[in-house]
């Protein structure tokens, strides 16, 4: 079982890394918060926070210890299931090493508020335009486009001859490609032939993404199959190693902010499914007419049920 705690503080915005002596703030994601050394730009340091993000929008509260949660599974993922199928951008991993690499020590203030076990240092490749999405099951966004016209991202769902329902197992992974848009734009969801333009109509890299791409998920949904969960969907991000043609995995992985966890003994075709992921958010704010709306502020069972789906999918998979 995790240690961590829906007591602690939740960590909405970093500060206090700034005073360390050449750490730049890069980025702020919905979630992470990138720094950079100034004398070393060859690596990003990735803070994951407690921020929550639904339908595009950041909500005004968070998650106690999601950003830990966060790190630590991507981390399993990225060092375990998938350590031998592809590359990844990580450099250092554990808190002793990321203090010695900054610089500062791990029993400070400053490391154990916004750094232990909510930070990885990486490699700074050259990212791939596209979010990398795989549907083995069709929910979500698919559903409501396949319940009208029969496709997904505007591409035929094989084979053409079932008649698919909610949530049903898809006879193979679907790699469903969408637009990498900037925080505060919509993600467009684009067929593989959009993919491709995007990248300068290269087929064979989009071919290679696709082959990846279906790889990790069928991996992924295969492990956590025998821990109980079913990842109906989920989100891949790469980078691009020009030195050696190698693509390279990067971002977070397989969370339940980047995918879809069912609990498998519930599961039922033809419903919503009982999950371990922002489905539970999702449904309050569609049901409270908040959805899409700055400014909400997730009421306290919401936050708790949240952490406690979050912290179970970590406890089950880890």
């Amino acid at each position: 079982m995790s240690q961590y705690s829906y007591s602690s503080q939740p960590l909405l915005y970093t500060k206090e890394i700034q005073s360390i002596p050449n750490v730049k703030l890069l980025a702020k994601g919905k979630v992470r918060d990138i720094y950079e050394l100034t004398d070393n730009k060859d690596y990003l340091i990735f803070i994951a926070s407690d921020r929550i993000s639904a339908y595009d929008v950041i909500m005004e509260n968070g998650i106690p210890e999601k950003g830990k949660l966060l790190t630590q599974l991507s981390k399993f993922w990225f060092n375990n299931i998938l350590k031998d199928s592809i590359r990844n951008h990580i450099y250092l991993d554990t808190n002793k090493e990321i203090a010695e690499f900054l610089k500062i020590d791990e029993d400070s203030e400053i490391f154990k508020n916004e750094i232990k076990d909510r930070c990885l240092i990486v490699k700074k490749y050259e990212l791939i335009p596209l979010e990398c999405i795989v549907r083995g099951y069709i929910t979500g966004s698919g559903w409501k486009e396949y319940s009208k016209t029969k496709t997904i991202h505007t591409m035929k769902v094989l084979p053409e001859d079932v008649e698919y329902k909610q949530c049903q197992k898809l006879s193979k992974p679907m790699f469903t490609p969408s637009t990498k848009a900037e925080q505060g734009l919509h993600d467009e969801n684009i067929s593989i032939e959009e993919a491709k333009k995007i990248l300068n109509n290269d087929q064979d890299l989009i071919d290679r993404i696709e082959k990846i791409s279906i790889d990790l998920y069928s991996k992924a949904h295969d492990y956590a199959a025998t821990k109980g969960i079913i990842i109906a969907d989920t989100k891949f991000e790469f980078g691009y190693d020009k030195s050696n043609d190698e693509i390279v995995l990067v971002d977070e992985v397989l969370t339940p902010d980047s995918s879809r966890f069912w609990q498998s003994s519930k599961y039922e075709v033809g419903r919503d499914q009982d999950s371990y992921d922002k489905q539970f958010l999702r449904n309050w704010l569609t049901e409270s007419g908040l959805a899409g709306k700055n400014g909400t502020e997730m009421p306290e069972d919401i936050v708790k049920n949240t952490f406690d789906k979050y912290k179970e999918a970590y406890d089950l998979l880890c």
